[in-house]
């Protein structure tokens, strides 16, 4: 992703009219019931609206729901009540408008870079040339250059998550979900990523919703910080980030990040708005 060029091929992602919604949970809850143990309460009555081009993070304790949140926006999950929508229309399933980066890339080990990258507009039917073109554009947006025919194997923990990202952004998402994909670097990669991240979303204008555990990282990243409660999770704050784009990770170092910060760990505490 590092030094994207105007030669990548990229266009913005169209937006929504101003005012519009890109991603909208109005009282969403989700249970499981896993074998041999007795339901879990994922999320309970969560509202949550995320505007077109936004970048939200997600921060909450571990096993709050924030993963699942992500499926059902997503579609991998449906809700036990409520409604998920994603521009105004109901999310019956996956769709071409969101794509979803896991912690764990889930390349297909046996297919290249180009191939893995290729893999949803194979699904789609997209016409080969398409698919061509298309392919090389992202390899080069998520800073791949000739690793195109590299498996899995051969490459590093974090081009694995770059070609995670380029597969996710193959059909032009209109939404972008983010659970935890750096989180198995090392502090300085990490960083060099995030910083990467947002050059891309730069680049392409698509709305992303990102969870991290990371309370840095999530002021860094976002426009709003969203802050879950403990299990069943719901929101206990929404939190707008001041700081002017681009941003440089010396920003993490004004006084107003420490009062977010601070404000953010008082609702991770307390569990309460």
């Amino acid at each position: 992703m590092s030094g994207i060029a105007p030669g990548t091929g990229i266009s913005p992602a169209p937006r929504a009219p101003a005012g519009g919604v890109a991603v909208r949970l109005d009282g969403v809850g989700r249970s499981f019931t896993p074998p041999g143990a007795d339901c879990v309460r994922a999320l309970e009555g969560l509202d949550l609206a995320v505007g077109p081009g936004e970048v939200i993070s997600i921060i909450g304790p571990n096993g709050c729901g924030k993963s699942t949140l992500l499926r059902l926006i997503a579609g991998l999950l449906a809700p036990d009540e409520g409604d998920v929508l994603v521009d105004g229309a109901a999310v019956d399933g996956p769709s071409e408008k969101v794509g979803i980066v896991f912690q764990e890339p889930r390349l297909l080990p046996w297919r290249s870079v180009e191939g893995n990258i290729a893999y949803p507009l194979e699904l789609a039917r997209r016409p080969p040339a398409a698919r061509a073109e298309r392919v090389g554009a992202l390899i080069g947006l998520v800073g791949l250059d000739g690793w195109a025919r590299a498996r899995p194997r051969d490459l590093s923990g974090g081009m694995r998550q770059r070609a995670a990202l380029a597969r996710a952004l193959a059909l032009e998402p209109r939404v972008l979900l983010l659970d935890e994909p750096f989180s198995a670097l090392d502090a300085l990669t990490r960083e060099r990523f995030d910083l990467e991240l947002l050059e891309l979303w730069a680049r392409t204008g698509t709305t992303i919703v990102a969870v991290t555990h990371s309370i840095p990282e999530a002021i860094f990243l976002a426009d709003r910080v969203v802050v879950l409660s403990a299990r069943p999770g719901r929101v206990v704050a929404d939190l707008a980030v001041n700081l002017p784009r681009p941003r440089a990770l010396s920003d993490l170092d004004a006084a107003t990040v420490s009062r977010l910060a601070g404000a953010i760990r008082g609702h991770l505490e307390t569990g309460s708005a």
